[in-house]
């Protein structure tokens, strides 16, 4: 009886240790579940119902990890604002209340809010339109760096033989920043289009994906 009971116990440790194993780190933050009803409802809100919900906490996770209270040198909270950048969104957006960067509700409604501000500066100069996934990855490029920098990237672009109307392949290619700021800013929306938005929608969050 002494082998069967010890391998009984064995194969109950090893069962044991497969059920407590951890998810792989870093997949989603916990955090984001305490925030996924009022993204949710507050996309909807700015963007409709096709809102691209899982896009959003994407971009969330990519700038604080869910950390409501996240601190950088420049910018502050979930979606990380610099202080300037939030008193100019509550400036022009009065109903969204004073400056609260620390706020969540105040800061997803903000970024939602900011998002759609930059997205309706992503004309076409020549085609007749900007595909999706290269329109966001404008707004995302000027979310990340300042919205003075599109123009003067796709005047760049053209001017080197690219297409001004596409980012991917073209004006993702055309900066003059400095070296460390076009690094950050090219790598910002690639990873989250194209690492972090497919994890939120495979887990269930809202929102058909932007980019093939």
């Amino acid at each position: 009886m002494r082998p069967l009971m010890a391998l009984l116990f064995l194969v109950f440790a090893l069962g044991c240790v497969v059920a407590v194993a951890p998810v792989e780190a870093g997949v989603i933050p916990p955090a984001a579940q305490q925030h996924q009803r009022e993204l949710t409802r507050l996309a909807r809100q700015e963007f409709g119902m096709s809102a691209p919900v899982a896009l959003f906490a994407a971009q969330i996770h990519q700038e604080s990890s869910w950390r409501t209270h996240a601190r950088s040198p420049y910018a502050e909270g979930l979606a990380q604002f610099t202080p300037d950048t939030a008193t100019w969104i509550s400036e022009i957006y009065p109903d969204l209340g004073a400056a609260a960067p620390y706020s969540p509700g105040w800061a997803i409604r903000a970024m939602l809010r900011y998002n759609r501000h930059l997205l309706s500066r992503v004309k076409p100069w020549y085609a007749r339109d900007v595909p999706a996934c290269d329109r966001w990855a404008f707004a995302l490029s000027a979310y990340n760096g300042g919205p003075g920098w599109l123009p003067r990237d796709r005047r760049l672009a053209e001017a080197a033989g690219a297409d001004p109307d596409r980012w991917w392949g073209h004006v993702e290619y055309h900066t003059a920043r400095a070296d460390w700021a076009r690094r950050e800013n090219r790598h910002y929306p690639h990873r989250i289009l194209f690492e972090l938005e497919p994890r939120y929608r495979t887990a269930g969050w809202a929102g058909a994906a932007p980019c093939p």
